[in-house]
Order: structure tokens, then C-alpha cells, then sequence
């Protein structure tokens, strides 16, 4: 009986983890952007918020839900956000005997901004309003042979510099030519809306912590100010003030819980006039106020 190549390469890719990930746990590694992660229970939903990313589950199940929908991949699956989006998670079905682990790495816009130029793809084979930006697709044997050269690359660490880079810029052009290609391709094709707003999105990013001028804002990404709201809700389901909260809140847990930074610090760094004002939203968005929440999830 013949080897199935696909689930050959997803059998060694999961070893490989196992060797990184002994118990559970969630890792970033020398390659920048790439993580693996490894859950030996079932997790209650967890609110997140994605970066422009491809997750691949390689054994288990998960359940994200973003923009209001729900998602549900599993085994040889990976979901592709295309643009900064909150959202949420669940891992169902894991054991210690049976983990859930998946890949995943950031995406990165100038990779696929230059793929663009270089690929015979014209903007007409496409149509803006079939394209969202969360996509799940079946793994193909060249994305996934990407996700196990990079782990290899782990083992030689004097070689990342110069060889992940390249199989990077490989997963990203097998990921444009793969079923999720399209929204990929209308998030970095430049006069598209989803474009537009993409870029917004980068700037409140890189500039959550200052007061926003939505005019301004609009102003940047050539838009009128009602044309820009209109268009930035639906790309996130949120208006410009709330999806700068968003950002806020969610690198204010980061501070607190990956760098040890306490609540005053943190709501002054993030962009809050008090720390009262920050603690309240922190709560409504949470579900428990600041040092309640960092003793809960640290435990």
C-alpha cells in the first residue's frame, strides 16, 4: 500500500514539534514570527487578537471566531488572516495523550506586495466583494513541506539567516497561489478598499497610544471620512475608536503578562489619561480587572 506523502510530511513535521514542545505550551523560536504551540487539555475560549498570519493545525482541532464567525479547522488545515483582527479561540479534543498542536507564523506584506509584481496575476481575475479576510483551506504538500523545513531550520540555527528568509518568501507565494490567495491578494493590492483600510489598520498599530484624528486618519489612506468609517467597519466590525481600544487593551495584557509592567505604567504607556478609566474597559473587555486577570492567566 503506498505512503500518503501528505501525511508522511505531517508526521514528521509533528515529531519535530514534540521535540520543541515536550509538555505544553505555546513557543515563539529564533525565526522571527514563526510559533508552535501544544495544548494537552481543552482551553476555555480565549480572547486573541490576529495579525496578518497562516496557522496550520497539525493534530487536533480549533475552533476561532472572528469578525462574528465562527471557524472551524482541524487536522491538515490552516486558517490565513489577511489583516489585524480581534477575535477569539477554542482548542476542543485535546489529551496529553492526543495534544492539539498547530504552526503558525506573521505574515508580511512586503513579501507578498513583491510577489505581486512578480507573479502573472492581474488584478482583474479577482472581484473585491468575493474576498474575506479570514480564509480556512486544506494544507497543500508544498505549504506544508515549508512548515517542516523551517522547524528543521531550528536544529541549525547558524543557517536561519540566510535559508528562512527564502522559504518564507516560498510559503508565501504557495499561499498566493492556493485557495486563500485571492483575499491575500486584495489586502496588499494597492487602490483596492481592503487595501485602503489595511493600511489604516497598520497605522493605528504603529500609533495606537496617540489620540486619533479620524479625518486625518482617512485623510492618509485617501478616503472621505464617511466612505472610511463605512469601509473600516466592514472590514472589521468595529469603528476606528473601537478598534484603536482594541489595540490598546490587548498590548496592555501583553505589557503586563510578558513583561512584568504594572497597572499604571502600562495604562499611560498604551495611551489612557488614568488608570481608573484603563482598569474599567480592561474589565469590560476581560472579564476581570487588570491584577486579577495577570494572577488568573500567570497561574
Amino acid at each position: 500500500m503506498p505512503i500518503d506523502r501528505l501525511e508522511q510530511t505531517n508526521y514528521y513535521l509533528k515529531q519535530k514539534i514534540f521535540q520543541h514542545l515536550p509538555q505544553s505550551t505555546r513557543k515563539a523560536t529564533a525565526i522571527p514570527g514563526l510559533m508552535l504551540s501544544r495544548y494537552d487539555n481543552d482551553n476555555s475560549q480565549e480572547k486573541c487578537f490576529y495579525r496578518p498570519m497562516i496557522a496550520l493545525v497539525v493534530q487536533g482541532f480549533k475552533r476561532s471566531v472572528v469578525n462574528n464567525e465562527a471557524f472551524n479547522y482541524g487536522k491538515n488545515q490552516f486558517m490565513v488572516v489577511s489583516v489585524d483582527l480581534p477575535g477569539s479561540y477554542h482548542i476542543t479534543g485535546a489529551t496529553s495523550a492526543e495534544p492539539f498542536i498547530s504552526i503558525s507564523i506573521k505574515l508580511d506584506n512586503h513579501i507578498i506586495s513583491q510577489l505581486l509584481t512578480e507573479m502573472p496575476i492581474k488584478p482583474t481575475t479577482f472581484k473585491q466583494k468575493s474576498a474575506s479576510q479570514i480564509s480556512v483551506s486544506e494544507v497543500s504538500q508544498p505549504i506544508l513541506e515549508c512548515f517542516l523545513r523551517l522547524v528543521d531550520l531550528l536544529d541549525e540555527p547558524e543557517n536561519i539567516q540566510i535559508i528562512a528568509p527564502m522559504v518564507i518568501k516560498e510559503l508565501h507565494y504557495y499561499l498566493l497561489c492556493s485557495p486563500v490567495g485571492e483575499s491575500l491578494r486584495l489586502a496588499n493590492s494597492s487602490g483596492s478598499k481592503i487595501n485602503q483600510i489595511s493600511t489604516a489598520i497598520d497605522w493605528l498599530r504603529n500609533n495606537f497610544a496617540k489620540p486619533l484624528d479620524i479625518e486625518q486618519l482617512a485623510k492618509f489612506v485617501n478616503m472621505s471620512s464617511s466612505t472610511f468609517h463605512r469601509h473600516f467597519r466592514q472590514v472589521t466590525t468595529f469603528s476606528p475608536l473601537q478598534f484603536q481600544k482594541q489595540l490598546r487593551l490587548y498590548e496592555a495584557e501583553r505589557l503586563m503578562l510578558v513583561e512584568g509592567k504594572d497597572v499604571k505604567t502600562v495604562a499611560f504607556q498604551v495611551g489612557y489619561e488614568s488608570p481608573s478609566q484603563f482598569s474599567r474597559e480592561y474589565k469590560r473587555q476581560f472579564g476581570e480587572a487588570p491584577h486579577r486577570d495577570m494572577l488568573k492567566k500567570r497561574s
